[in-house]
């Protein structure tokens, strides 16, 4: 085999394989092209749809909530989030652009719907089935009833309807959210009988009377309650435990003989440590006019302020000697607050767990461990069991059985408390807060917001009329000397009345 041959052969081989090569790197080179031109184009259709939609995206209309979704996302402002009309309004304007609203609803707008809610509270049919031989709210049912106070000559009665079997069929202590406002007037004064009769017209117009009211010590309610009874219409009385309680202290302690002075040792010691570097150690504020309710907050704080001052000589310029230079007579009162405390907390203690659980022969057992710790002879021991057993022998009247029976006003109270808090502005006018107290009782869902929807102006008038507030008539007088006797008018004024009625609910059904 010569040397030519296998130049030649090795030549050849090199020619096949270049070939191949080319071949390979031509193809590979065309469909570079076309991948590339078909990504080109791609690329071109994605950015003209892209433009398409854009342009599309601004032609389609934004739709924003409707009109019920509005008027309920507004009430949730109020009644959860608990801000006032203007802020609401302020705040809808803010998220006009995200909610795609027009124009945000003004503060006048915002009254007027949380209005007409409280019409719907009082004048539609509840969501729970009828019982045909009783009225709604009435047999199985316990009345909340209880009086306030606001700006002006009037008074506010309050009336909350709340099953009996709450503690059977939920875990805790009756809220806004477990209770139906029946009805809330508003009256120049309220006596016993006047009471009665607006109780009575309540039942009425609700086609039947309660299983029992549950009410605080008031004289008024109580002799309300005794007038029914003599007229024929027997109802239980159930008092509230935190009353009863603070009474059994009031009688305790009222006259101890370092009550006074611990009264005194407390403001003189608020006076002293205020505007100073122990302000944070000042007493808490209580309120005066139901002291032994609250009695035991300013008590723990003398207990827990005394503690800081233990026994010895303080240091010169210290703030021990700053403290007890501010301490008054809170250290003679030693006696006074160790006693006090002994007889409270079991007693707190007890007031959650009814509260929570409601009072049957368990709970009650329960509590009686609780104060066993205080002597056989205490007046505020055999008081609560007195107490106690006289309404143990309530729940077999009412055949609740195991069911613990609701003894806590807490919910009307705090519905007194959140009526004047929200919505009613600086002058706290008692129509304004009446009107506006239902709203808070009960649920809300966006039914309600659909019903307060279809209240007209007109219906809205009829329920509530034309009254002049006191803001009215503030703006009105006070700028304007030689105006005052228009303000004699203003007696001839109705005061806010609204109560659920059987015979309305059953035509709007």
């Amino acid at each position: 085999m010569s040397e030519k041959w296998k130049l030649k052969q090795s030549r050849d081989n090199w020619k096949q394989k270049a070939i191949e090569r080319g071949n390979q790197a031509r193809a590979h080179r065309k469909e570079i092209v076309r991948i590339k031109s078909e990504r080109d184009q791609f690329k071109q259709k994605a950015e003209m749809t892209m433009i398409e939609l854009e342009q599309q995206s601004h032609q389609m209309p934004h739709r924003g909530p409707s009109k019920k979704e509005l008027v309920y996302f507004t009430l949730l402002l109020f009644l959860v989030a608990r801000i006032g009309f203007r802020a609401i309004s302020r705040v809808l304007k803010v998220l006009s652009p995200l909610l795609g609203l027009a124009k945000a609803p003004c503060a006048q707008t915002v009254i007027n719907w949380v209005t007409r809610l409280s019409i719907v509270k009082t004048q539609t049919i509840p969501s729970e089935p009828h019982n045909p031989l009783f009225g709604y709210f009435t047999k199985g049912y316990v009345w909340l009833i209880d009086l306030s106070i606001g700006l002006g000559s009037g008074k506010i009665l309050s009336v909350l309807a709340l099953n009996l079997k709450h503690h059977q069929q939920l875990d805790h202590a009756p809220r806004l959210q477990d209770v139906e406002c029946v009805a809330v007037s508003v009256a120049e004064s309220w006596t016993g009988e006047a009471i009665a009769d607006f109780l009575k017209k309540v039942m009425v117009n609700l086609g039947g009377s309660p299983s029992a009211f549950l009410k605080d010590g008031g004289t008024d309610l109580g002799k309300a309650v005794r007038i029914l009874n003599e007229q024929g219409t027997p109802c239980l009385s159930i008092a509230d435990i935190s009353h009863s309680i603070a009474n059994l202290f009031k009688h305790e302690y009222g006259n101890h003989p370092l009550f006074d002075t611990f009264i005194s040792a407390c403001g003189s010691a608020s006076k002293k440590l205020k505007q100073t570097l122990l302000a944070c150690l000042a007493p808490p504020k209580i309120s005066t006019s139901a002291r032994f309710m609250n009695l035991h907050h300013l008590v723990s704080w003398a207990d827990q302020l005394l503690n800081h001052s233990p026994r010895g000589l303080a240091p010169e310029g210290s703030m021990l000697e700053k403290l007890r230079a501010s301490l008054d007579q809170l250290p003679a009162c030693k006696s006074f607050i160790e006693q006090f405390l002994r007889d409270a907390l079991p007693l707190l203690e007890c007031q959650k767990i009814l509260k929570g659980k409601g009072l049957n022969v368990e709970t009650y057992q329960e509590c009686e461990n609780l104060i066993s710790i205080l002597p056989a002879s205490s007046s505020i021991r055999n008081g609560f069991n007195n107490w106690a057993k006289e309404h143990l022998a309530m729940t077999s009247k009412l055949e609740l059985g195991s069911t613990g029976l609701p003894i806590s006003t807490d919910a009307i109270e705090s519905l007194f408390g959140v009526g004047k808090r929200f919505g009613t502005g600086q002058v706290k006018d008692a129509d304004r807060i009446a009107l506006r107290l239902p709203v808070f009782c009960g649920t809300f869902s966006q039914d309600d917001a659909q019903q307060v929807l279809q209240v007209t102006v007109a219906q809205q008038k009829s329920i509530i009329g034309n009254r002049d507030s006191l803001i009215k008539q503030r703006r009105d007088v006070l700028p304007n000397p030689g105006t005052l006797e228009t303000l004699a008018k203003i007696k001839e004024h109705k005061h806010v009345q609204l109560i659920k009625n059987f015979q309305r609910m059953e035509v709007l059904t």
